[in-house]
């Protein structure tokens, strides 16, 4: 039978998603289900690591069953998911613990000790400086659970979990693609492998870390038991998949140098697209993750609330009468918000607006807070709302400005757009005029499933160049946003205005 067909599934931190493709990229059919996130006692967040193989079996079974396919014209299948938690398992791939959730802080205190003792290495090696991620939480398993640490064979993240399970494997046979390891703590991240240096100076295991492979590497064959959990025929080849942000960047069609992907969802994320390794050792607030396709880099920070501070604003502030919350009706309240928006000049006439509500991320600085700057008697609700989109511009040109002194040769192209945020055209508008760069929106909306089936496609050979697979699958939806010069020049001066508040805020907070 002509194998004509490829799943992939996203596995998020609060759902999983799937979707059936044809190889040109045509959506056959897709389903998604809530996964919960356990709250046990305060700071601490996890997940149950079955959840992850259960949800996953139940999507794409909603995905095949309705669609007429036949399974066995399904070539493979690849899984994409969240990055920065970790999960362990024993020597027969069961699991240990709960997953640590990235949401999960017990390990505070090894992100200072790591930052500490050897953040410069360790962002120069890994290409992220120490944050909530793989690396202080394997160390916090280490020293405040030794006897699971011990009983620990390797640690996994959720797609080759799932993946594992699949296929069969042993804990020896357990991997991690190269998409994740920025976010490992103690990886060689240019030369795609484990760094002694660090293990050695952490006294971390390395035996506990599992092989590092290429996304597209098929690392088996889905067995008989599993298939009928799947719906899947067995036999079905299975790719190694990536960490969401790759999945979605190469759904997305960032291929090449000099393009962007702003991820406009809960979390603002801006990502870049080089071909050289970069190393933010002087800001901490760049994190450099390998792309899927070789040979390129995709250098990103992102605002952990950038996307819920518009409804947090929206909630506390635009829609209450007399200190009472209205009711929220069917009525687009953002469309109404942002309509306002517009009567506004460019500046929201000199008020300025901290994302950081819950912390800021890149760089780190957990004690930092959201702020109001510049108020004054003239300013409206619109100008709030105004401030809060420029906000998220601004931050974006923070980090741009660091890319381009790491990389002065880099020529930035076009910003390509998805998420919630996209939607707005104004928003949009904003952001080309201070980044002075291009936006596009694509057609769409599930573009880490999309990365991931093509994962499983080229693992499959059924796709010869990812790239231009990629980059010819990637539709653009309607014209470009295009930055307005004038307005440029008129945000410039005000960019540097919010970097140096930045500076003040992050002063004040640590002091």
């Amino acid at each position: 039978m002509q194998k004509k067909y490829l799943i992939g599934v996203d596995l998020g931190t609060s759902s999983t998603k799937a979707a059936l493709y044809q190889i040109d990229g045509k959506l056959i059919s897709d389903a998604s289900v809530e996964v919960p996130l356990y709250y046990p006692k305060p700071g601490v967040v996890d997940q149950e690591n079955e959840d992850f193989y259960t949800s996953a079996a139940q999507v794409v079974r909603r995905c095949i069953e309705p669609s007429a396919v036949d399974p066995r014209s399904i070539a493979a299948i690849a899984f994409d998911s969240q990055m920065a938690g970790i999960g362990l398992i024993d020597e027969d791939f069961k699991p240990v613990a709960r997953f640590d959730s990235w949401l999960d802080m017990r390990c505070q205190p090894y992100i200072e000790r790591m930052g500490k003792e050897a953040g410069d290495r360790i962002t120069q090696l890994t290409g992220c400086p120490p944050t909530c991620d793989h690396g202080p939480k394997m160390l916090w398993w280490k020293n405040e659970q030794p006897d699971i640490y011990q009983r620990t064979a390797k640690f996994v993240v959720p797609g080759p979990y799932v993946a594992g399970r699949l296929a069969g494997l042993k804990a020896e046979q357990a991997f991690i693609d190269h998409t994740y390891i920025h976010f490992s703590g103690f990886s060689d991240g240019r030369n795609g492998v484990w760094s002694d240096e660090l293990c050695d100076q952490f006294e971390l295991d390395k035996s506990k870390l599992p092989k590092i492979i290429d996304p597209c590497v098929v690392i088996g064959e889905v067995l008989e038991r599993p298939a009928r959990e799947f719906g899947l025929a067995p036999g079905t080849l299975i790719a190694a998949g990536a960490g969401d942000t790759a999945a979605n960047a190469l759904g997305a069609g960032i291929v090449h140098p000099g393009m962007l992907f702003d991820v406009a969802g809960t979390a603002a994320v801006l990502a870049g697209c080089t071909n050289k390794f970069v190393a933010d050792i002087k800001n901490r607030a760049l994190i450099t993750m390998r792309s899927v396709i070789p040979g390129l880099w995709n250098p990103l920070a992102y605002i952990g609330g950038g996307g819920i501070a518009l409804r947090w604003f929206r909630d506390q502030f635009y829609n209450r009468a007399h200190g009472v919350s209205l009711p929220i009706t069917d009525e687009d309240l953002y469309t109404q918000m942002i309509s306002l928006v517009e009567t506004i000049a460019p500046g929201s006439e000199g008020l300025f607006f901290s994302p950081h509500l819950g912390g800021r991320i890149c760089p780190s600085s957990p004690d930092m807070r959201g702020a109001w700057l510049g108020v004054s008697w003239s300013h409206t609700q619109a100008h709030f709302t105004r401030a809060i989109l420029e906000s998220i511009a601004y931050e974006y040109a923070y980090y741009l400005k660091i890319l381009k002194e790491s990389q002065p040769e880099l020529v930035l192209v076009e910003a390509r757009v998805v998420g919630g945020g996209a939607r707005s055209e104004v928003w949009n508008q904003i952001k080309a005029d201070i980044l002075n760069v291009p936006y596009r929106r694509l057609k769409g909306n599930e573009f880490g499933a999309w990365g991931a089936a093509m994962i499983a496609g080229k693992a499959a050979g059924l796709i010869n160049d990812l790239a231009s697979h990629a980059e010819h699958t990637a539709i653009l939806n309607g014209s470009p946003f295009n930055p307005s010069k004038e307005n440029h020049a008129l945000y410039t001066p005000l960019i540097e205005k919010y970097i140096r508040l930045e500076e003040t805020l992050n002063q004040f907070y640590r002091s």
